[in-house]
């Protein structure tokens, strides 16, 4: 397992050096790059020229690019936003933890609808209620997430009332926390989108371990049909769900992104849209960073938990 957990850990920062590679490269061909995008389109040639030769951009592309992976590894530097007029590391120090909030919360939902859910659709297959909620199913796994947002907005914020349109970008985690009316749109977007799919993975792991060998000796022993749902099936339904659960993080916090921006939540999504737009690169390089690492710390967790859910599995030392 040790030998295991270190081949990951390689693999991983492999996978983040490249990620970051190609971002770099990629933010090189912007027109005009950074000088342009911070000094404005009336910029002389002479200051962008000044500009690049004070802030290194006259260096070959490697050059200009191990510089900035010695900063990053050294001294944690991420670069500083001349859009925002402060490091990037405070930024993302800032809007991290409110991206966590909904995330985690929206997640958590995800999970306490979805398993009861793929479990009634077990219990009541092929029957109307099975049926409902597998069509509820394909219609949000299928519905983007600025779709369903804007909906949501236009209903029960502008029609009803009944939460608020958007939030502050001077928010506090605490302010936001306080102020539970206000994440309540966010969160059903965010979680509605994962549940559609966590549900159907978990009728479809639910219906495999129902015709498993040991559901028949449990039936044949006379164990109530609750205990044999819930007991023996569901805790080995469980297994892949939990890795499902490590692999959706790119996927929630993709979705988080276009969620952010639909509700004008200050977060690391919202972030993300206004660097792209400002041609800020620190910054897209910050939150791709974070990004990278969340899809490989959720892969290595998804493996982890399908390793401690399941004793049977081992990995090769």
């Amino acid at each position: 397992m040790i030998g295991f957990l270190i081949r990951r850990v390689v693999q991983a920062i492999v996978v983040i050096f490249f990620v970051l590679l190609i971002v770099f490269l990629l933010t090189q061909v912007i027109p005009g790059g950074e000088a342009r995008a911070v000094l404005g389109t009336k910029a002389t040639p002479s200051k962008i020229h000044q500009f690049n030769v004070l802030n290194g951009f006259t260096l070959p592309i490697w050059d200009q690019f191990y510089q900035y992976l010695l900063r990053l590894v050294v001294h944690q530097d991420l670069g500083y936003s001349y859009s925002y007029n402060q490091t990037v590391s405070a930024l993302i120090s800032d809007k991290l933890p409110k991206t966590l909030v909904l995330v985690g919360f929206s997640t958590l939902l995800a999970l306490v609808v979805s398993i009861p859910l793929g479990i009634l659709q077990v219990v009541r297959r092929n029957k109307p209620v099975d049926y409902v909620l597998t069509g509820l199913s394909f219609i949000f796994y299928a519905m983007p997430a600025f779709l369903l947002g804007t909906l949501l907005i236009l209903y029960f914020a502008i029609d009803q009332h009944w939460f608020p349109v958007g939030f502050s970008q001077s928010q506090t985690v605490g302010n936001i926390i306080s102020d539970p009316r206000g994440l309540v749109l966010p969160e059903v977007t965010l979680a509605a989108l994962t549940i559609a799919s966590f549900s159907r993975y978990m009728r479809s792991s639910m219906m495999e371990a129902m015709t498993e060998d040991y559901i028949r000796t449990a039936r044949a022993k006379g164990a109530a049909p609750r205990r044999v749902l819930y007991i023996h099936a569901l805790r080995n339904a469980l297994i892949p769900i939990l890795t499902l659960l490590g692999l959706s993080i790119p996927a929630i916090v993709s979705g988080a992104l276009i969620t952010e921006t639909v509700f004008n939540y200050p977060g690391m999504g919202f972030l993300t849209t206004e660097a792209a737009f400002k041609t800020d690169i620190p910054v897209l390089l910050g939150t791709t960073l974070v990004a990278t690492i969340a899809t490989v710390v959720g892969s290595l967790l998804a493996d982890v938990l399908y390793a401690i859910a399941d004793p049977r599995i081992r990995y090769a030392r």
